[in-house]
């Protein structure tokens, strides 16, 4: 028997280009045509069964996406099958009857495999392989009845696979309508747990769901980098990926360390249904990693991104031996980002459950970092973490240890504040403070008497001069 237009699974496997929007398409069959096709329809329809398990048996064969889908529960692929082709080529007999019913069901079947996650391409093969074999039996049933008339079925060939491609179009649509839903809905149930876990706030029996919905290790070890979000119409470098005014703060440009194992670079802002800030730039257990997907075995995860009201928030794993001070200040070292942005990263923590803990100590190290920007690594800077974490009591030691300087002209005052800042840094060494002031030795000397004699207070005590080092960070982090 001659193969006419295509062999029985002689069929793309591509993506086939297709109008975004369904279409009728007008007919140039004549009646004869028709009628031919109408005689071999009904004999299929009724063979559906046996042609369903020929569809079956070769979308597992041939098509490896499906294969998984009917190992795991082959009769409900094979109602899936009969229930289109009962539509589709019931399309063939009666097309107005069963039109909406076919698209309908296509849009079912393109909903339903994107949230099984089968591709895409499969799901199209699959459609063009039951088209495929349809038309193969319409021409073998008319071959049989009479093989006169299989040269009318040229004149029908067309109309028959503008229908397939029609449902291709049609599957592929709500294919990637229900594909951005559920990325956007797996997306917000990440960023609500990623908030949960920093706002301290996850229940302790979730942890364990968490953990698997992130690609973390329940008791691993983490710490929380905290970035100063630069807001709509402040100053600075400011990413946007559609034109007009953002709301809100938004993350400058930060690339993460090769020292943070699995450290990828910032990734895009996502698209599709909005949803609440911030995520993705949630990389996500890498984004390079899907959101709610777990690293390969042995892979750290990237850090994941949560924005809040005034700043964004990286949760950190830490691969490094418990204790090692090192690993914190490598990331801070090898931080690349703007001039001006501040950053502070607090101690590090274990088990997920400590992550409410991680984040608020990131806050105070943000909280200790100078308004002119950089990195502050908490555990490098506790004595400025006390003076922010109280701003209360460090404004009022601030006023009682430097209040009596207030009372000189501020340019001499300003002087005393720095070369006592300065021979605090050198470790007490007038020398070395005096060659960062480049003055004289002597010169550092007489103004630390005269700060002495102003404020009572000996820098030789040890009280005095850590009450005189809490006050100038004070006055330095508070603006006192």
């Amino acid at each position: 028997m001659p193969q006419l237009v295509r062999p029985r699974f002689a069929v793309l496997h591509g993506t086939h280009p297709a109008a975004p929007l369904p279409q009728r398409f007008r007919s140039l069959a004549d009646r004869e045509a028709v009628e031919v096709l109408h005689r071999a329809a009904r004999v299929l329809v009724a063979s559906l069964p046996a042609l369903t398990d020929r569809l079956v048996e070769a979308l597992y064969e041939q098509e490896p996406g499906y294969r998984a889908a009917i190992d795991a529960d082959r009769s409900e692929v094979w109602q899936e099958v009969h229930h289109s082709l009962r539509h589709n080529v019931g399309s063939l007999l009666q097309p107005k009857e069963f039109r909406d019913a076919a698209h309908r069901t296509s849009r079912w079947i393109g909903e339903i495999r994107a949230g099984q996650g089968v591709p895409l391409d499969a799901v199209l093969h699959a459609f063009r392989m039951g088209g495929a074999m349809v038309w193969q039996d319409l021409v073998d049933e008319t071959a049989r009845r009479d093989p006169d008339d299989v040269r009318l079925l040229v004149h029908v060939a067309a109309d028959v696979w503008n229908f397939v491609d029609e449902h291709c179009g049609i599957v592929a649509d709500a294919y990637r309508q229900a594909e951005r839903r559920l990325t956007w809905q797996r997306e917000n149930r990440q960023r609500l747990v990623i908030a949960a876990l920093l706002d301290g706030t996850a229940r302790i029996a979730d942890l364990s769901d968490a953990a698997a919905m992130l690609g973390l290790p329940e008791q691993g070890r983490y710490a929380v980098l905290a970035v100063a979000s630069v807001r709509r119409g402040d100053p600075g470098p400011v990413r946007q990926s559609h034109p007009g005014p953002r709301q809100g703060p938004v993350r400058p440009p930060l690339n993460l360390p090769s020292a943070l194992p699995g450290a990828a670079p910032e990734p895009q802002e996502p698209t599709g249904p909005p949803g609440p800030p911030g995520a993705a730039a949630l990389p996500c257990a890498g984004p390079d990693a899907r959101p709610g997907t777990s690293p390969l075995p042995g892979t750290p995860a990237a850090p994941l991104w949560h924005t809040g009201p005034d700043a964004e928030f990286a949760i950190l794993r830490l691969t490094g031996e418990p204790g090692d001070p090192g690993e914190l200040h490598a990331i801070a070292a090898a931080l690349d980002a703007p001039a001006g942005t501040r950053a502070g990263i607090g101690s590090a923590v274990d088990g997920l459950a400590a992550l409410g803990d991680a984040r608020r100590l990131a806050e105070t190290a943000l909280r200790a970092c100078p308004a002119s920007g950089g990195t502050v690594v908490l555990d490098e800077h506790l004595p400025d973490a006390l003076v922010v974490s109280s701003p209360a009591l460090g404004s009022a030691l601030a006023a009682r240890v430097l209040g009596p300087l207030d009372r000189l002209d501020p340019a001499d005052r300003d002087v005393i504040l720095e070369t006592l800042t300065a021979w605090l840094d050198a470790d007490g060494s007038a020398q070395r403070a005096a060659a960062r002031l480049y003055c004289h030795r002597n010169t550092v000397l007489n103004r630390l008497r005269r700060f002495e004699q102003l404020t009572g207070r000996c820098l030789t005590r040890p009280r005095d001069a850590v009450e005189v080092s809490l006050a100038l960070a004070a006055r330095r982090l508070l603006g006192t």
